[in-house]
């Protein structure tokens, strides 16, 4: 039986909240929302996901708007990408 290959899978976790409120605390919703994330991504390590190094977080900023520092940082240079 031939073993099926997997396609290794970049992942990146980018987190944001609406407010600064509760963001100088030890553990944020910030960090909440990595760590299910980085699970989730950990749970698929069979489809061949891996978690990059990079962290993108973007607290205060709302989400109407994709004028966000980390996200314009994690984005692909040249035309942005329709988020969905």
């Amino acid at each position: 039986m031939k073993a099926t290959s997997v396609k290794p899978v970049r992942c990146a976790i980018y987190t944001r909240v609406s407010t600064d409120h509760g963001l100088d605390q030890e553990f944020n919703s910030l960090d909440a929302q990595y760590d299910a994330a980085s699970a989730y991504i950990k749970s698929q390590t069979h489809a061949g996901w891996h978690l990059i190094r990079s962290r993108y977080d973007d607290g205060g900023y709302s989400g109407g708007s994709t004028d966000r520092p980390d996200l314009q940082a994690r984005s692909p240079p040249g035309p942005k990408p329709k988020w969905k």
